[in-house]
């Protein structure tokens, strides 16, 4: 069987031309977005590759072929089916930035006996290392294949160390990336439970496995190789073991974008919250883009997707994005907190 502990997630990038020709008509044109209430959004079945959110959540689904499909739920629950026409597919939601954050996620996972894993999954750049903390797998151990640096012990169970290494291989900025794969292996199977990500970054640190300063994506992922299985899972941030908590009242806050000044480099939005005052707006930030400076809010996170929330200022507020190249705005969501 193929080793998969030295064998990369190989993601690839969509680029939507529509989108982006139309994102820049709508700055251009000053035209204001609303943002629907957050946990609003209906299900969504993938079946090519994609990135995107989905109520509140980053969503991340690749695969190389055959018949495997993911279907994005309510709030972090997605399910996922695959058979064995499908070599090799990865996918889960979670967060456009990782971070030092707890993970709770619960649900059911069905490997069979079959080359698979549950696991939270995500990248790093400078240096570029992609990551796993595997909470269960079927008839394949990822530690089989790559070189053991110790355990930890945390969450109720102990993990493997380990780390393994791609030359020329696809990976989050190309085709051709050489970079060092971080495992956690957990050595007691389980499929619902709360992963204190600290914990595994520290002890790899300790073990001179060190990640990268900055995060990419961290999702809580099903992947299957050249196998079939299935899986329904749900992730949130906290503590929480197998419990996920109870789906906020969207009420009817919206989040409205209109554009500021622009600049060689960067670009203004102000953004105009209704129906509540006391409310959590998530900026889904593009490739290369981050932020910059912010106003009459308290505004948390610079990458991928940020988050603002009152500080006495009234329910108007403004960013500064540094483009880097993209000038589409950022995706937009609001939730009464």
């Amino acid at each position: 069987m193929t080793d998969t502990a030295t064998r990369p997630i190989r993601v690839r990038r969509m680029r939507l031309i529509l989108g982006t020709l139309c994102a820049a008509v709508l700055a251009a044109a000053g035209t204001m977005i609303a943002a629907p209430s957050a946990y609003a959004e209906a299900d969504r079945t993938l079946t090519s590759n994609a990135t995107g959110t989905h109520n509140g959540y980053f969503f991340s689904f690749w695969k190389d072929s055959g018949n495997a499909s993911m279907t994005l739920r309510a709030d972090g629950r997605y399910s996922s089916s695959w058979n064995n026409s499908t070599n090799n597919w990865v996918g889960g939601k979670g967060w456009a930035t990782g971070s030092r954050r707890t993970v709770s996620y619960s649900g059911t996972y069905n490997p069979g006996n079959n080359n698979t894993y549950l696991a939270l999954y995500g990248w790093t750049r400078n240096p570029l290392i992609e990551y796993y903390v595997v909470e269960n797998f079927g008839s394949y151990n990822p530690s089989s294949g790559a070189t053991r640096f110790g355990t930890v012990t945390t969450d109720g169970g102990t993990y493997d160390i380990l780390r393994s290494q791609r030359v020329n291989q696809p990976c989050i900025d190309g085709d051709r990336c050489t970079f060092y794969q971080f495992w956690s292996v957990r050595q007691q199977k389980r499929s619902s439970g709360t992963i204190t990500t600290a914990n595994h970054f520290d002890a790899w640190a300790r073990a001179g496995l060190q990640l990268g300063s900055n995060h990419s994506y961290q999702i809580m992922a099903t992947e299957g190789y050249q196998s079939s299985g299935s899986s329904d899972i749900t992730v949130w941030e906290g503590g929480g073991g197998t419990t996920p908590p109870p789906n906020p009242q969207p009420g009817n806050c919206t989040a409205t974008l209109s554009a500021g000044q622009t600049f060689g480099d960067r670009f203004n939005l102000n953004v105009a919250v209704s129906g509540t005052n006391n409310w959590t707006v998530a900026l889904g930030l593009g490739g290369g883009q981050s932020l910059q400076n912010s106003w009459n809010a308290a505004v948390s996170g610079t990458t991928g997707t940020i988050t603002a929330r009152p500080n006495g200022n009234g329910n108007n507020f403004g960013v500064t994005i540094m483009a880097n190249g993209n000038w589409n705005w950022p995706t937009v969501t609001c939730r009464s907190s």
